[in-house]
């Protein structure tokens, strides 16, 4: 008893600072992603007591994410909102087989570059859209577009007093959101999210700015459960493919953010496997609602290790309060204005540009700083799922290429045979190399050539090298000497 009651003291506190911060990011996700705002709450309420209340990482908080909002916006837009809800049930059962095969570690495995690069290229594209909403105007539709027809949006909004009115509120939340972590720490108890929201809905309601707010149905008459007709639309190639776009993404998303999580606390480590698998059942859970998909959100989790959470008992509890106030407030997200939900998200996709990585890897990692940049504009320039098949595949000819190191090392003491010694890995990505090098050898001299210095000879090389010494020793005194490898 004398340790239980101080943990759950320290879990409640913790709780309501979670709650306070993820209410505002709910509601403006579900707005940006074109879906009921209180869906937005649905995913919150679920990835805190459902995923909560499972085993994987203690202290990660879930629920939806600015990651995921350019996607679910497209899929919304493309295939409607009765389908989303069988897409983010797909995407929780893969999860979950994924996790029950123990393949929550692989994820590990990928490039961080294609990682970040992922995470900047839907803060560029989140950016742009959301700053539409910040002018009150409507985004087109492609990330080209929305970046191309912004100046002119913002010129028009200037000659227009409801759309200036609009563009105000949301640079004044966004100057709040800045300069918030200057302030006094008395005040930055409450946190930043909330404080610009709250005060960007007292100056709509103070001054009567003609902005738009948030369209409330309540709760239940926002859940959306999946017809059983819309099952068969799984059965289409792009659906499949946005199944696959919305598990990679928002598996990587949670696991990345359970190890920085990891980082922040000496607690108990991460479980990959069963992370993912609770990451699944919460996702499976929010599908059969017809909710946003959920992952685990690094703002949160932080919020959650800093304010002292010793337990699951705080996310668990920071979903009961979200729970609590959908139930009993929900008329309060009616005064909330867009233009503020936009400003929150424009910050939020500002802090997925890794501006320091890139210019630190350029530095020291040219390559990777390239696959990070390539990744991201091939996200605004194609789509989500394109993007980061270019960015895997970019990482994976990189290694590939590296990991072709060859050397050879000629000895040639003036008489008798030259010696030459290959080592490393070749690979028909260095066979231009190879060749170049061994055309370079004396025509009229014997040559011996030692391949015991190969970890790896592909079958394009050895075809390679057994047609030059053919032609060498035709050429030649002597045949080559081929020591194998």
């Amino acid at each position: 008893m004398t340790t239980t009651f101080p943990c759950l003291r320290q879990d409640f506190a913790a709780s309501l600072v979670v709650f306070l911060v993820a209410l505002p990011l709910c509601v403006g996700v579900a707005v940006a992603s074109g879906v009921p705002a209180e869906l937005g709450l649905v995913t919150g309420i679920v990835g805190g007591i459902v995923t909560g209340l499972m085993r994987g990482s203690s202290l990660q908080v879930s629920g939806p994410a600015a990651g995921l909002t350019v996607l679910v916006f497209e899929a919304v837009r493309e295939y409607g909102l009765p389908a989303l809800g069988v897409i983010v049930l797909a995407t929780g059962v893969l999860q979950v087989l994924m996790g029950v095969l123990k393949l929550g570690r692989y994820f590990r495995a990928i490039s961080v570059s294609v990682v970040e690069g992922m995470l900047a290229g839907i803060g560029l594209v989140l950016i742009a859209g959301q700053l539409y909403s910040v002018a009150g105007a409507k985004a087109p539709a492609s990330g080209l577009d929305k970046i191309a027809e912004l100046p002119g949006t913002l010129v028009d909004a200037a000659g227009n007093t409801k759309a200036l009115a609009s563009l105000a509120l949301g640079a004044a939340t966004i100057a709040v959101l800045v300069l918030w972590k200057r302030l006094p720490a008395k005040v930055r108890t409450v946190p930043g999210p909330l404080a610009a929201v709250g005060l960007a809905t007292l100056a709509a309601l103070a001054f009567g700015l003609p902005v738009a707010t948030v369209e409330v149905q309540g709760l239940l008459g926002s859940l959306q459960p999946p017809p059983l007709g819309e099952f068969g639309e799984l059965a289409q190639v792009g659906l499949l493919g946005t199944v696959v776009a919305f598990t990679l993404i928002a598996s990587a998303e949670s696991l990345f953010s359970a190890a920085a999580v990891d980082r922040l606390h000496s607690g108990p480590r991460t479980e990959y496997d069963k992370e993912l698998v609770a990451q699944g059942a919460g996702n499976a859970i929010c599908g059969l609602l017809g909710a946003l998909p959920m992952t685990a959100v690094i703002v949160r989790s932080a919020a959650n290790v800093q304010a002292g959470a010793r337990t699951k008992a705080s996310r668990v509890m920071h979903g009961v309060w979200l729970l609590l106030f959908a139930a009993l407030l929900p008329d309060v997200l009616a005064y909330i204005p867009i233009p503020a939900l936009a400003g929150i998200l424009v910050h939020a996709g500002a802090k997925l540009i890794p501006v320091r990585e890139i210019v630190s890897l350029w530095r020291e990692h040219r390559g990777e700083a390239l696959i990070l940049v390539v990744t991201a504009l091939s996200i605004v320039a194609v789509s989500m799922f394109e993007g980061v098949l270019i960015g895997l595949a970019l990482a994976v000819a990189k290694t590939a290429w590296e990991a072709s190191h060859i050397k050879m090392e000629v000895v040639d003491k003036g008489s008798g045979p030259v010696q030459a010694y290959l080592s490393g890995n070749a690979t028909f990505l260095r066979l231009p190399k190879i060749l170049d090098s061994l055309e370079a050898l004396p025509q009229d001299r014997p040559v011996e050539l030692h391949l015991p210095g190969l970890h790896h000879l592909d079958h394009a090389c050895r075809t390679a090298l057994e047609n030059w010494a053919e032609r060498h020793s035709a050429a030649g005194t002597e045949p080559v000497k081929v020591t194998a490898a």
